[in-house]
């Protein structure tokens, strides 16, 4: 049985739908309940309180780990890891960031899995297509999007290609202490993203550019200023590094990264 913490998730849902397809039992948690797929068992859980996991774990053989945003604030990731030794789980996926690679974000989450004693593999996207969900709302209102940084580029990665590979790493060997950079197969600019929105739509939508300051005071709404500043800097000042297409996604799936514009027209209903 293969445990998906942040089931509810833009990497959670699919990455569930694809164990169920690959004939794996699987347990859904989330900290809220939630209509799951069929023959898909949810526990009520918050890694925050990692006594909560334990009917979740019960003969379970791995563990996909997504963390919430607070979870730096609230949680320790070394209490959860002890709780899954424990249950005798015995493989975990962490999904982490491109960010700990290039030393923006915090090792701690990382190290926390490393430092278990368990088989683990990490997974590094950097810039989700998903993050554009937070266009949605003004794009079915207004059609205009309002971001910063407009003509910076980054390969932003589709989330079903995030739990494809997840899938291998929870199901198959070969894995154990590999760490996957995850990406698109090209950048792109938040411009190029709303004119990929607009061609989905078969619509015009406008782009505004926002400040840095004003991409910031919204961001602070819902993120942890250190996450904000870090993913600013990423955002707006991104390295060599974090530009770079990176051959994971392919190696590992047999096939080119899903583009944007296929994220978008997969994802226009959320726009209409």
């Amino acid at each position: 049985m293969i445990v998906v913490t942040g089931a509810t998730g833009n990497v959670g849902q699919p990455l569930t739908r694809a164990l169920v397809e690959a004939g794996e039992e699987v347990t859904a948690v989330s900290r809220r309940p939630v209509d799951v797929p069929a023959g898909v068992r949810h526990v009520q859980a918050d890694l925050s309180e990692p006594e909560s996991l334990e009917p979740a774990l019960d003969g379970a053989v791995a563990l996909f780990v997504l963390t919430s945003s607070d979870f730096m604030t609230n949680g320790d990731l070394g209490d959860v890891m002890a709780a899954v030794r424990a249950a005798g789980v015995r493989r975990v996926v962490l999904l982490s960031s491109q960010g700990v690679g290039s030393g923006r974000h915090p090792a701690v989450l990382e190290d926390a899995v490393t430092q278990s004693g368990l088989d683990w593999t990490m997974l590094r996207p950097g810039n989700f297509d998903s993050n554009t969900f937070q266009w949605a709302g003004s794009v079915r209102a207004r059609r205009v999007v309002a971001a910063p940084f407009g003509d910076v580029a980054l390969p932003a990665v589709d989330p079903a290609d995030i739990a494809e590979v997840a899938t291998l790493a929870l199901r198959e060997p070969g894995h154990n202490g590999a760490i996957y950079t995850l990406t698109g197969p090209e950048p792109i600019s938040p411009r190029q993203q709303v004119a990929a929105i607009a061609d989905a739509l078969g619509e015009p939508v406008r782009f505004m550019e926002q400040t840095r300051a004003e991409a910031r005071a919204r961001m602070l709404d819902h993120m942890p200023e250190p996450v904000v500043e870090a993913t600013l800097a990423i955002l707006g000042e991104p390295s060599a590094a974090e530009q770079r297409v990176s051959p994971d996604v392919e190696r590992l799936l047999g096939r080119a990264p899903h583009t944007f514009a296929e994220w978008a027209s997969r994802n226009v209903a959320a726009f209409t």
